[in-house]
C-alpha cells in the first residue's frame, strides 16, 4: 500500500485518572495511545484514507502497546523504527473540572524519538504520499527530531508532494521565543500551514488586528498555498490566493476536549483532498466536535458519523 497521507511524529501513553478523581486521588488509570501525529493518521483512516504513521518506539510492552493502538485503526506502522535504546514517552491528565483546570505533565525525556536519527527513516516510503502532515511538537524534542522535519520537507517537495503543517505550540516544551526560532524556517516551506488563535498571539505578539488579520499577516509572511486559523468554539478561518473562508465551530458536549485540534487537521486534509477549501473547513469542524465526544486523544468517528453531522441528522437516537 502507497498511502495517500503520511503523519511523522511521537506518540506517548496517556495515563488518566478515574472520572472526577485528581492525579494525586485515583489509584485507578486508563492507558491510552496519545500523539498528535498519530490522532490525525487514526482519524484520516477511519474515515477511509490510506495513511501511515513514521515514528520511533522501544522494544519494550510499552512501545508495542502504542504501536497496536495505532494499527488497530487501519494505520500503515510498517515503518516504526524500534530502537533499543530509549523509552516510551508518557504524559499524565489531570481533567480538572470548573474552576480547576486541566492540566498535563509530561514524562518523555529521553524517549525513543527523541534519539531519532533521520537516516533510519525510510525515505522512499515517505516520498510516495502525496500529502506528510507535521506539528511543531516534533521539532521541540531535541536536534534529531528538528533535523528530521527539515529532512521531511525537503524529501516530500522534491518528490511533488505536499507538507502539511500544525504549529501545535507546547509550553511544557519550550518557550515562545525559543518556539519562534525555531518554527519560522520551517513555516516558510509548508503548504498547508495550520495554527491556532492562541499560538498565533502567543508567538507573534507583535502582529496586531483580529483573526482575518493574522492569517493575513501569516500567509505574507511565510506564503504557505493556504493559511488556517482555528479558532475553538468560534470555527475557523483560511486564506488561499487571497480568498477567505470561514465556517463556524459545530456544536458538541464535551467529554474530552484533548485531541480537537487533530482531528480538526485530520478532517481539514480529508476534506481538501476531497474537493478544496471549502469542504476542507466543514469537514475540519464538524470532526473537531465529533472528537469531543470520545474519551482519550483519539477520534473514533466514521465516516458515516461525519456525514451525518455534515446533513445535519446527527442528533437523536439510531435505533
Amino acid at each position: 500500500m502507497t498511502p495517500t497521507v503520511i503523519t511523522i511524529g511521537e506518540t506517548m501513553l496517556r495515563f488518566t485518572p478515574e472520572r472526577g478523581r485528581s492525579l494525586e486521588g485515583s489509584d485507578l488509570w486508563s492507558v491510552l495511545a496519545a500523539g498528535a501525529e498519530s490522532n490525525v493518521a487514526v482519524a484520516l483512516a477511519r474515515l477511509g484514507v490510506p495513511v501511515g504513521w513514521v515514528s520511533r518506539l522501544p522494544t519494550s510492552p510499552l512501545g508495542l502497546k502504542v504501536a497496536g493502538a495505532v494499527r488497530l485503526h487501519g494505520v500503515d506502522t510498517s515503518r516504526v523504527i524500534w530502537a533499543e535504546q530509549g523509552r516510551q514517552g508518557l504524559y499524565f491528565l489531570d481533567p480538572g473540572a470548573v474552576p480547576r483546570p486541566a492540566v498535563i505533565t509530561y514524562d518523555r525525556a529521553g524517549s525513543a524519538m527523541a534519539q531519532v536519527d533521520p537516516e533510519e527513516v525510510d525515505w522512499d516510503y515517505v516520498r510516495g504520499a502525496r500529502v506528510v502532515h507535521l506539528t511543531g511538537i516534533t521539532p521541540a524534542l531535541g536536534e534529531g527530531p528538528h533535523r528530521l522535519v527539515r529532512r521531511t520537507i525537503t524529501e516530500v517537495h522534491a518528490a511533488g508532494g505536499l507538507v502539511s503543517f500544525d504549529v501545535n505550540y507546547r509550553s511544557g516544551l519550550w518557550r515562545p521565543e525559543a518556539a519562534r526560532s525555531a518554527l519560522e524556517p520551517i513555516l516558510g516551506e509548508v503548504d498547508l500551514l495550520i495554527m491556532s488563535r492562541g499560538d498565533f498571539h502567543l508567538l507573534f505578539p507583535e502582529a496586531a488586528g483580529g483573526d482575518e488579520a493574522a492569517l493575513r499577516y501569516l500567509s505574507a509572511r511565510f506564503e504557505p498555498s493556504v493559511a488556517v486559523l482555528t479558532c475553538g468554539e468560534e470555527g475557523a478561518l483560511s486564506l488561499e490566493d487571497g480568498v477567505l473562508e470561514r465556517r463556524p465551530a459545530v456544536r458538541a458536549v464535551e467529554v474530552d476536549r484533548v485531541g480537537r485540534g487533530d482531528a480538526f487537521a485530520a478532517g481539514f486534509l480529508h476534506g481538501y483532498l476531497g474537493g478544496g477549501i471549502p469542504l476542507a473547513l466543514e469537514h475540519g469542524t464538524a470532526l473537531a466536535a465529533l472528537k469531543m465526544t470520545y474519551p482519550g486523544d483519539l477520534c473514533w468517528a466514521t465516516l458515516e458519523d461525519l456525514q451525518s453531522v455534515l446533513a445535519g441528522t446527527a442528533a437523536g437516537i439510531v435505533r
